[in-house]
């Protein structure tokens, strides 16, 4: 499962993303400023750029918004959403039967705004230690501090038989699509020690993924995975994970299932561990183009081709991760006003990107 904006003509990635790939060798990587510096200050320059950044409301734009969404928000029958609801995996198939690996674009803003993804640590190890001090550069939002020394993970005490167990880090995508973040991640961080996991619930997702002439069974693992089933079982055990992704995913589950899945991630993390997400805002552009009859519960919608989708506030995701025994390091709002230059037109794009860390001591009622 991935985000679908590209249905409405533009593309969930940044528009700053269509650089190169970031390397590790070039000093560009460690220069590049994160999101959020491109500011407009008079509106008649509006369309000099593609993207402005942290665009403020006005309070009767957000009316107008709120006024919009309730008069589309009347719920579809009850048939028809669990209808919905059972056929999600066929309407997810069908999807990439459809576009297979030419609708999303690769997400290389992800080595910016999550750089536990890139490959910017180097570990000088001392002898006869357990862990590795780092001095790599971390994001503004770090809860330590931009340059304070972070403490890479020591492995986990888990069981060695399962896929990547030799592995010193290990990241999970959930919803990975056809692989628009997992080889990126791939290319850009060559740690020996890498294993990168992916999961969709799409069977036809993971099979163009390990069909992908750039898929390396040795690095990486792709498994068919239904993040809503509570019980479904991951290839990997409990406290086995350094960090997890979710990119506009968490939205495309029904919204009562949200907590459980979110708990069922955050068994896998490490003490330390970190989940990574951004997913669609409340009154977000697409959310704003819903019609009558796309509603299946407040804030939550059915696209044409039987796809779902929640638009979140900050505050419910805070929830969702708090009660998984999460602390937050990030929970901000990016609000973005992306230009059509060519046909003069504005659009309002409203994300949400968090980080939360898996605390190195559970508090008891929380521990697994």
């Amino acid at each position: 499962m991935a985000a679908l904006d590209t249905v409405c003509g533009i593309s969930e990635e940044k528009s700053t993303e269509t650089g190169q790939m970031l390397s590790e060798s070039t000093s560009a990587e460690l220069k590049r400023p994160q999101f959020g510096t491109r500011f407009l200050t008079d509106p008649r320059q509006v369309f000099q750029h593609n993207a402005w950044d942290n665009v403020e409301w006005t309070e009767e734009q957000e009316a107008a918004a709120k006024k919009k969404v309730e008069e589309n928000s009347q719920p579809l029958p009850q048939d028809k959403q669990e209808d919905f609801d059972c056929r999600a995996n066929v309407y997810w198939n069908d999807f990439y039967t459809v576009h297979e690996n030419r609708f999303f674009k690769d997400r290389h803003w992800l080595f910016t705004e999550f750089p536990e993804l890139a490959p910017r640590c180097h570990f000088n190890q001392k002898s006869g230690a357990d862990v590795a001090v780092t001095s790599c550069p971390r994001g503004p939002d770090h809860s330590q501090g931009p340059n304070h020394p972070v403490t890479r993970l020591p492995p986990a005490p888990v069981d060695a038989d399962f896929p990547g167990s030799s592995a010193t880090y290990r990241i999970l995508e959930v919803g990975c699509g056809v692989g628009n973040t997992v080889f990126p991640i791939l290319k850009t961080n060559n740690d020996p020690g890498l294993m990168a996991y992916c999961c969709d619930f799409s069977s036809t997702a993971v099979e163009l993924v390990k069909s992908n002439t750039e898929y390396d069974p040795g690095r990486c693992f792709a498994f068919v995975h239904d993040l809503s089933d509570d019980a479904a079982a991951y290839p990997v055990p409990d406290a086995s994970l350094d960090v997890i992704v979710l990119i506009f995913v968490l939205s495309a589950l029904h919204p009562d299932k949200m907590q459980t899945s979110v708990s069922r991630l955050a068994r896998l993390l490490k003490p330390g561990g970190v989940l990574l997400l951004r997913d669609y805002g409340r009154y977000d552009m697409a959310q704003l183009r819903f019609k009558k009859g796309r509603c299946l519960s407040d804030n939550f919608y059915v696209r044409g081709d039987g796809t779902r989708v929640y638009f979140f506030t900050q505050e419910e995701l805070h929830g969702y991760f708090s009660d998984a025994g999460l602390e937050k390091v990030q929970n901000m709002v990016d609000r973005r006003l992306q230009v059509n230059r060519g046909k003069q037109l504005t659009m309002y794009r409203v994300w949400i990107q968090c980080k939360y860390r898996k605390p190195y001591t559970q508090p008891p009622e929380t521990q697994d």
